[in-house]
């Protein structure tokens, strides 16, 4: 017997009927067995004052920041409000249900819009089939339906909070740790009890990406749906505590220019600076270790680009987003083959070379690591301009990455780097005297044409502001030269661009668009959006005192 004939028993014939629904779900428990309830976070809180408390999914899921008395250390406590076994035994046949009869999907229609239209019709099918039923709450199944089905499963709620960047699994009987903007690393009360749960789930992870995980190939580097970035092992082939995955989540609403001023990760003469740079085909070079926000600084810079510029990227995984059209997005891909073969790789290096057909005004490679390098070299010494990232630690360790195999970059091409920026995360002490850990730009080199780098700009731990010697700038003086620019009006147009972006800071524009919209604007009438700035700016007090009596925190000569 179908499972639409199973459902049609299940209408309320009688009030005897509408009185015993458990009988009535155990009639197609046949259907259902294999079908796993949702996998809950431990419900009992840690003992500790609790710092801050939001909500994530208003009613169902709440989030924790509970300060433990045990340990001492930040715990992200999620609050799920969970199925009574009522409520698990119908979740459980409208899954089924889902499963055989759901409809088909539309074309261009996103998958994740279409199962969700789907359990709700399923819920409502099945709340009037089933009559009055005080003990269930439809609406938190189906909430689960689209927690399990639609959406990430028992990390949801994880995945929906725009304040964690990195989720990460570490194998089973292990909490799930999470980096939190604001509390950085902690544990959850999300864990894997089982190994087949979590293996169970990696795959699910690699079938969200449009990948394959197995035994034979254990190692998985992918993009899941909305951009984030997965890496995951799967059982004990590569991991001695089993499947293991990370997530690094891909804000929709991308870290802008304004909200790096407004972290204080940079100041507004330092992006006026890079803005100044990056309009006249600058190379840009942005160092830092893993995690420090290199990519997330590359992004900012990009959106300062010319309107009339065509760009072109080149990365492993999609990460960088720009606001213009005139924009080619290039992906490298794995090889399909087993074993050793490569066959159908599409490399960096290969999307490096292919890149220079398109005629781009600019190339950007998401991260340098091997012989793609080379090629964008060669690009930038035929007068393209070029941003990338390198994990490195100094400038002098990443002048010797590019010059060691496998990049093997000739020392004569490393002045083609004119600017090169060190991002960190560094801990800084707040009015209050409390330690919290942010990002900085904490040093900025010019590379001079004899491969000689110079720095003119630092950060200052002690009174977390950046010093930078305009006046002193290498690289302006040859835009200056090269341009026919007066280099005194180079340095006006420095200083009055920092005055813009001190103005949308002051009016919170920082959505990428509406920025690049500003930019683009300033580009066709510049007085204008500099008299709406001063007007706006003369009327409130910036609020921010900078080293040396200068305004913008520029070292005195």
């Amino acid at each position: 017997m179908g499972i639409l004939r199973k459902i049609s028993r299940l209408g309320v014939r009688s009030k005897k009927d509408s009185k015993d629904i458990a009988s009535k779900v155990a009639e197609v428990s046949m259907y259902t067995r294999h079908i796993r309830a949702p996998l809950m976070p431990l419900r009992q809180r840690p003992s500790g004052e609790v710092v801050e408390r939001y909500s994530i999914m208003d009613p169902w899921s709440i989030a924790y920041i509970v300060l433990s008395e045990e340990t001492g250390e930040y715990v992200y406590f999620v609050d799920e409000v969970p199925l009574t076994e009522e409520e698990v035994r119908i979740y459980r046949r409208i899954v089924d249900f889902l499963m055989w009869e759901a409809g088909e999907l539309g074309e261009g229609e996103d998958p994740r819009d279409f199962i969700s239209r789907e359990a709700r019709k399923a819920v409502e099918l099945f709340r009037l089939r089933m009559g009055r039923t005080p003990t269930v709450s439809w609406s938190k199944i189906l909430y689960y339906i689209e927690r399990e089905i639609a959406g990430f499963g028992p990390i949801n709620p994880l995945m929906l909070d725009p304040n964690l960047e990195d989720i990460s699994c570490n194998g089973v009987g292990v909490p799930i740790y999470v980096y939190h903007r604001k509390y950085e690393s902690m544990p959850t009360n999300i864990v894997f009890q089982t190994q087949e749960d979590l293996d169970s789930y990696v795959v699910k992870l690699a079938h969200m990406s449009g990948k394959h995980i197995s035994v034979a190939f254990p190692i998985l580097d992918a993009s899941l749906p909305g951009g984030h970035r997965l890496a995951a092992t799967f059982m004990k082939e590569v991991s001695q505590k089993g499947s293991t995955f990370t997530i690094r989540k891909f804000r929709e609403d991308p870290i802008t220019i304004v909200d790096m001023i407004g972290f204080a990760t940079l100041s507004p003469l330092v992006a006026a600076y890079l803005w100044m740079a990056i309009e006249h085909k600058r190379t840009i070079l942005i160092m830092g270790v893993t995690g420090s926000g290199k990519t997330t600084l590359l992004n900012s810079v990009l959106n300062l680009i010319k309107p009339n510029y065509k760009i072109v990227t080149i990365e492993d995984t999609p990460e960088i987003r720009l606001p213009t059209s005139n924009w080619v997005q290039l992906v490298s891909r794995p090889s399909y083959a087993a074993g050793e073969s490569r066959a159908g790789e599409i490399t960096l290096y290969d999307l490096v070379r292919l890149s220079l057909r398109y005629r781009p005004d600019i190339i950007v490679v998401g991260e340098v690591r091997g012989a793609e390098a080379y090629v964008l070299f060669q690009s930038i010494a035929t007068g393209h301009g070029g941003a990338t990232t390198i994990h490195a630690e100094s400038i002098d360790a990443a002048i010797k990455r590019l010059t060691s195999p496998p990049m093997n970059i000739p020392e004569s091409y490393i002045p083609l780097i004119n600017i090169a920026l060190m991002v960190e995360r560094v801990n800084v002490r707040d009015k209050e005297g409390k330690t919290r850990a942010t990002r900085r730009v904490t040093k900025i080199w010019e590379i001079k044409e004899d491969g000689t780098p110079i720095q003119i700009g630092r950060w200052s731990p002690s009174k977390d502001i950046h010093e930078l010697s305009v006046m002193d700038s290498y690289i302006l003086k040859r835009i200056s030269s090269s341009a026919e620019v007066d280099l005194k009006y180079i340095h006006e147009e420095i200083y009055r661009r920092a005055r813009v972006f001190e103005w949308l800071q002051l009016k919170n524009i920082r959505n990428y668009r509406d920025i690049a919209s500003i930019i683009y604007r300033y580009y066709r009438s510049p007085s204008s959006i500099l008299e709406r700035a001063e007007a706006e700016l003369s009327v409130v007090a910036i609020g921010r005192e900078e080293a040396g009596g200068s305004v913008y925190g520029e070292r005195q000569q």
